[in-house]
């Protein structure tokens, strides 16, 4: 191994850290405990080395986002492969990206809530964030409907599962009516 290649190495070793360890006090203490000084004492970093990777909070945000994204892509991908027909797909799709949210509340704020300097639905959209939307599009595009283009029922269903995890997390919704919620979902919008 070069030079080169153990620097390169043990950059991104130390932003995987840094990124890690933003997401665990996000998790445990919210957004608003996530301070370069607090990183650099969690991390045994000097906040010069922090600001070496990330050029501060909102790029912090934007790597925990990312990574979120690839994560949810992943976890809807599998779940969705588990089904036996469409209408359990999309179900099981449903359930899976409110867990996700609800298990991972810092995560999914980054990804939605906080401004990450992150792209949506724009040609310069990173990677991660285009799977993820992908991952949630193969298994609605088949229910859209004839005539409804799947991109944007994808984009209507999304919206109402990011509605339902928002309020559920805002307690305005009654937490023993969620699988009703999921059901009554998949029942209008998806052509099962």
């Amino acid at each position: 191994m070069s030079v080169q290649e153990r620097k390169e190495r043990e950059r991104a070793g130390r932003e995987g850290l840094i990124v890690a360890t933003a997401r665990e006090l996000a998790e445990a203490q919210g957004w608003d405990a996530v301070t370069t000084r607090r990183l650099a004492e969690r991390i045994e970093y000097s906040q010069p080395v922090l600001y070496s990777h990330f050029r501060g909070k909102r790029e912090i945000i934007g790597a925990v986002a990312l990574e979120g994204a690839a994560e949810m892509a992943a976890v809807v991908r599998a779940a969705a492969a588990s089904a036996n027909n469409p209408r359990e797909r999309v179900t099981t799709l449903a359930r899976t990206y409110l867990d996700f949210a609800e298990r991972n509340p810092a995560v999914y704020d980054a990804m939605f809530q906080l401004d990450g300097g992150l792209a949506f639905a724009q040609e310069d959209t990173p990677e991660p964030l285009k799977d993820a939307f992908a991952a949630l599009l193969e298994s609605l595009g088949e229910v859209a409907g004839d005539g409804v283009h799947p991109g944007l029922f994808t984009e209507v269903f999304w919206a109402s599962l990011h509605g339902l995890a928002t309020l559920t997390r805002a307690r305005r919704l009654l937490p023993e009516d969620a699988a009703q919620r999921v059901e009554l979902l998949v029942d209008r919008l998806a052509v099962v």
